[in-house]
């Protein structure tokens, strides 16, 4: 009920920072491969962080 109100933790703002990258990144595979390229590189470092804080 009090679920609205938590803050969120770093890993769960780097969780969905990640997932948003990976979406726009499949988006754009079908019209800017090289701006989906980009997003994809911007995920992984994204998730190199995830994996400094696990």
């Amino acid at each position: 009920m009090f679920g609205i109100f938590k803050k969120k933790t770093e890993k769960e703002k780097l969780q969905e920072k990640y997932q948003q990258l990976q979406k726009e990144s499949y988006e754009l595979s079908g019209t800017n491969r090289k701006l989906s390229d980009q997003k994809t590189y911007e995920a992984e470092e994204v998730m190199k962080q995830l994996e400094k804080l696990s």
